[in-house]
C-alpha cells in the first residue's frame, strides 16, 4: 500500500517533482504573464498554507498515487469541488433570494474521488492548525469533528429525500456559521455599486479604478458578441424581467490572485431588475482553466461532456450547489471558455484571522463538514446533470460501511501526513523558486 510517506523522497528529487508538476501545470499561463506568475509564486512563499492553495496540480499528482479503499465505480466518479481547503467556504444569495453558506470557488470542480475533497480539506485543516500554534491533538480533534460531521450529515441524506432542497441558511444554523450569514446579510448592492462606479448625466459606470482600461471597438464587440451568447446559458426558470441584462458599460482587468494570476477578467456593469440604478448589476467574465482533477482523470465521457472550461466551471457549480447564483452562464471569448456570474454584495467568507481559539473552530467545521456533505449529495441522479446517474450518499455509505472510525482515522492520519509534507514542499518550493528553477519565473 502506498502511503504519504512514501511520497517524501530525497530533497533533490521531491523539489524537482515540484518543479516539473508546476510546469506542467501552468507553463502556458506563466508564457502570457511571467509577471503574474511572479506576484502568484511571492504570495505561495508567504506560509505553506499559502503554498498548498496555490499547488493543486501537486496535490493531485500525489494523490493519485496513493491506495484509495473507499474508491469504486460509483465513489470515484462523482462531483467534487476540486480544492476544497478551509478557505473555500462562503455565503451567497441564491436564485430564491435565500441567503447560503457553502462551499464556494468552482474553478477547479471536477468528478473524482470523493475522498480527494476530503482529503484537500482534512490537510488544509492540519496546516491551518499548525498556522494557529495548536498543539497536534487540537489538529487531530479538528479533522476529527469535521469528518464525522461530513459522515453524519451524509447519513441523514441516505434516510431521506430531496436532499436537493437542504440548504444551510439563517433558519437553520447557529454559533459562527450563522454569523457568518449575518454579516452577509448586512451587504448591500448599493454600496457595492458605490465602490466600483458612478453616476453621470443619469447613467451609472464603471469608475476608471474599477478597471485597468476600458475596452476599443474590437474589443467590445468581441465581448458583447460573448456576452449574447452567455444570455443564452441562464436557465428559464433563473431569467430576470425584459428590461434586465442591457449592458450599460466594460473594463477589463488583469487577476491577481493566487488562482487567476494574470487571466484577463471583463467586468460588465448591467442592468438589473428594474432601471432603478440602485438595481445594476456588476457581472465578472473570467477565462476558465483546466482543472488540476482532470489530470488525473482518464474518462471520455467526463472530458466530451464540456464543450470548454467555462462550460465545465458552471456546470460543476450548478450541480454541486442546486440552487445556484441566478446569473451563472458560460461563453466563448477570443477561443477560450468563459465563466460569467455576478459579482454579489453577499458573498461573505470564512475569516479564519477572527477564528482563534479551538472552542470557536470546531463549531465552525461542523457546518463545514455538512457543507460539503450537501455539495457531494445534491450533485447525483436528483440534480440537472445526468453525468452522475446514481444517489452519490447511498454510494458513499456502502463505501464507508459501519466502520466510521476507520474512515475518521484515515483521514486524520493523512491530514497529519500531508499537512507535514507540504510544510516541507513550501521549504523546497521556495528554494527553487528564490534560485531560479522554475523556468520562466525566476525570481529578481
Amino acid at each position: 500500500m502506498t502511503s504519504v510517506e512514501d511520497l517524501n523522497s530525497s530533497s533533490e528529487d521531491r523539489q524537482q517533482e515540484i518543479v516539473d508538476c508546476l510546469v506542467e501545470a501552468f507553463s502556458e499561463l506563466i508564457e502570457i504573464n511571467p509577471r503574474a506568475f511572479r506576484r502568484k509564486f511571492r504570495k505561495m512563499a508567504a506560509e505553506p498554507f499559502d503554498f498548498y492553495r496555490g499547488a493543486a496540480p501537486l496535490f493531485y499528482h500525489d494523490v493519485d498515487k496513493l491506495d484509495d479503499p473507499y474508491a469504486n465505480d460509483h465513489t470515484s466518479r462523482i462531483w467534487i469541488q476540486g480544492d476544497l481547503h478551509a478557505e473555500n467556504y462562503g455565503t451567497y444569495m441564491d436564485a430564491e433570494g435565500v441567503l447560503v453558506f457553502d462551499v464556494n470557488d468552482f474553478d477547479e470542480a471536477y468528478l473524482g474521488h470523493f475522498t480527494w475533497d476530503l482529503q484537500r480539506m482534512v490537510a488544509s485543516l492540519a496546516l491551518l492548525g499548525f498556522r494557529k500554534a495548536f498543539p497536534d491533538k487540537t489538529i487531530r480533534e479538528m479533522i476529527d469533528t469535521y469528518a464525522r460531521a461530513y459522515l453524519d450529515q451524509v447519513r441523514y441524506f441516505a434516510r431521506g429525500e430531496r436532499d436537493e432542497e437542504f440548504r444551510l441558511t439563517l433558519s437553520n444554523t447557529d454559533g459562527e456559521v450563522r454569523d457568518i450569514l449575518l454579516g452577509a446579510r448586512s451587504g448591500t448592492r448599493i454600496a457595492l455599486l458605490d465602490s466600483l462606479t458612478l453616476i453621470e448625466e443619469g447613467e451609472r459606470r464603471f469608475k476608471e479604478s474599477a478597471g485597468e482600461r476600458r475596452l476599443d471597438f474590437q474589443e467590445q464587440v468581441h465581448v458583447m458578441n460573448a456576452y449574447e451568447a452567455y444570455l443564452e446559458t441562464i436557465p428559464e426558470r433563473n431569467r430576470q424581467q425584459s428590461v434586465s441584462y442591457r449592458v450599460k458599460d466594460v473594463v477589463t482587468l488583469t487577476g491577481v490572485g493566487i488562482g487567476s494570476a494574470g487571466l484577463p477578467v471583463q467586468s460588465l456593469l448591467v442592468e438589473g431588475q428594474s432601471e432603478a440604478l440602485e438595481n445594476d448589476v456588476i457581472l465578472s467574465m473570467k477565462r476558465a482553466l483546466v482543472p488540476a482533477p482532470s489530470r488525473v482523470v482518464s474518462d471520455e465521457r467526463i472530458e466530451n461532456y464540456f464543450d470548454h472550461q467555462g462550460h465545465r466551471t458552471a456546470l460543476s457549480q450548478r450541480a454541486l450547489q442546486a440552487h445556484t447564483d441566478p446569473w451563472l452562464g458560460w461563453c466563448e471569448l477570443d477561443g477560450h471558455g468563459q465563466v460569467v456570474q455576478e459579482l454579489s454584495p453577499y458573498a461573505h467568507d470564512v475569516d479564519w484571522d477572527g477564528v482563534t481559539e479551538p472552542d470557536e473552530v470546531l463549531p465552525l467545521l461542523n457546518g463545514l463538514g455538512r457543507a460539503t456533505a450537501k455539495a457531494h449529495c445534491v450533485s447525483d441522479a436528483s440534480s440537472d446533470e445526468n453525468l452522475v446517474d446514481f444517489e452519490t450518499e447511498k454510494a458513499i455509505i456502502e463505501a464507508v460501511g459501519d466502520d466510521d472510525e476507520a474512515f475518521v482515522e484515515q483521514l486524520c492520519r493523512f491530514g497529519a501526513s500531508y499537512g507535514e509534507l507540504t510544510r516541507e514542499d513550501h521549504r523546497l518550493f521556495v528554494d527553487a523558486f528564490r534560485n531560479g528553477m522554475i523556468p520562466g519565473v525566476e525570481a529578481t
